[in-house]
């Protein structure tokens, strides 16, 4: 499942997979590269609310208090606050604010997906409500539409493009009057 996370004014990506025997967790900052992590379950154990497990030959013991996507993480004498979003509330937010149309030059994936229609090109002014695109997303597409009254500047994908979290999707600027 992929997440993405902020802890410390840091943000980060991470995809966790679950076999029968581990958790392969790959973690990514802004400015570095995937980091690859196996966690086997038998160093993990959760007694009540208390995450107890083994990394890197060292233990630790988790206490997780969490209220909708922000979670306060207690280990080691100090505590963080950690948001925490999965694809679910990643989509959510990206459809809410249009992918951010009206607010920056672009219009961004919030999350990963497939590319099905694409309904704009450059040169075209949309007003507030426009279709621009439909996305695929976590099985269901998704149509994201204009915040406001924009001329296209450039479309940089294609129906049939699979996209990552972070890409540009459609460039943008004020019409001029």
């Amino acid at each position: 499942m992929y997440f993405e996370a902020k802890a410390n004014g840091i943000k980060y990506q991470m995809n966790v997979n679950e076999s029968r025997t581990h958790w392969k967790i790959s973690l990514k900052t802004e400015s570095s590269d995937w980091m690859n992590y196996d966690i086997p379950k038998q160093d993990f154990q959760t007694i009540d609310q208390t995450i107890s497990f083994i990394f890197k030959n060292s233990s630790y013991l988790i206490d997780v208090i969490g209220k909708g996507t922000e979670y306060t993480v207690f280990t080691r004498g100090a505590h963080s606050v950690v948001e925490i979003y999965n694809e679910e509330k990643l989509l959510h937010e990206s459809l809410k604010s249009g992918g951010n149309l009206g607010q920056s030059n672009s219009l961004v994936s919030g999350m990963p997906g497939k590319i099905v229609k694409i309904f704009v090109k450059p040169g075209d002014i949309v007003k507030k409500g426009d279709p621009l695109l439909i996305m695929e997303a976590m099985k269901m597409e998704n149509e994201m539409r204009a915040n406001g009254e924009a001329l296209i500047k450039s479309v940089s994908v294609k129906p049939g493009d699979t996209v990552e979290c972070g890409v540009i999707l459609i460039s943008f600027e004020k019409p001029s009057v």
